[in-house]
């Protein structure tokens, strides 16, 4: 069955963060940030970042995925804002600035990872201690679930329900899912203030291609409809993918709050 588009399916992220980055450069009174994407493969978020006027270093361990970023960035005319580096988010400060970074964003790395929470602590170590904003996002269990149920797999969907990484089976391709409980505690743990909290393709991964194609003004009421739904937990629990947005916390004479 197809999907609809990639762009419905990562709307609700781009509007969140786009928002965020124009918050964050007003603070700093600077028109141009400098953003460190762990993770960011072929530059689905770095190069639209980059459009934007912001520096955006992309580590991602693969080489393939970062030649097509190189292409892809000089394709949209921001070569000379996006750098890439191969590396991980272990590894992260072996090829990436300790505290030198306005933002972080952390999309699709720490299902992968060993250690989440150190894969969290990297990130925010990356961000600038006067003040930066960190962008997370990470599989979903209640997705997962929904998913494998309705496709009349109810054994892997118990199985991701209650095994401790959310995976349905032995052939699941991902490593760890979250529940949002799980995806802000390892945020807040870190030392970070979450600021905001999203479902991702809620509905997206399961409509069928052939419906939104078909149907007239289908894509847009697709779309109006996954944002209306972001932001209520109820819909969180079930989304295919979470989103957390976050800050370091302000420092006032009394220190960090």
């Amino acid at each position: 069955m197809s999907r609809p588009s990639a762009s419905i399916r990562t709307a609700v992220v781009w509007e969140v963060l786009r928002g965020a980055l124009d918050h964050r450069a007003k603070l700093a009174d600077r028109d141009r940030l400098d953003v460190l994407d762990t993770g960011g493969g072929t530059g689905n978020f770095a190069v639209p970042v980059a459009r934007l006027g912001h520096h955006v270093t992309v580590v991602d361990p693969s080489p393939n995925a970062l030649f097509a970023l190189e292409r892809r960035a000089a394709e949209a005319g921001v070569a000379d804002r996006v750098r890439g580096v191969q590396g991980d988010a272990r590894g992260l400060f072996d090829v990436a600035e300790r505290g030198g970074y306005d933002a972080v964003l952390c999309h699709g790395v720490l299902e992968h990872v060993d250690d989440p929470a150190e894969g969290v602590r990297n990130a925010v170590a990356a961000l600038r201690t006067g003040g930066g904003t960190l962008s997370v996002l990470a599989s979903g269990l209640g997705g997962a679930v929904l998913g494998r149920a309705l496709a009349g797999h109810f054994t892997e969907a118990r199985q991701a329900l209650t095994s401790e990484g959310g995976r349905w089976g032995a052939n699941d391709p991902m490593p760890r899912r979250f529940t949002p409980e799980q995806l802000t505690g390892l945020v807040t743990g870190s030392g970070l203030e979450v600021v905001s909290v999203h479902g991702v393709r809620v509905f997206a991964d399961l409509v069928p291609g052939a419906l939104v194609d078909t149907e007239p003004d289908a894509l847009e009421a697709l779309a109006r409809l996954e944002a209306a739904a972001a932001e209520l937990p109820a819909f969180q629990s079930v989304a295919s993918q979470l989103h957390v947005l976050a800050e370091v916390p302000p420092v006032t004479a009394a220190g960090p709050r």
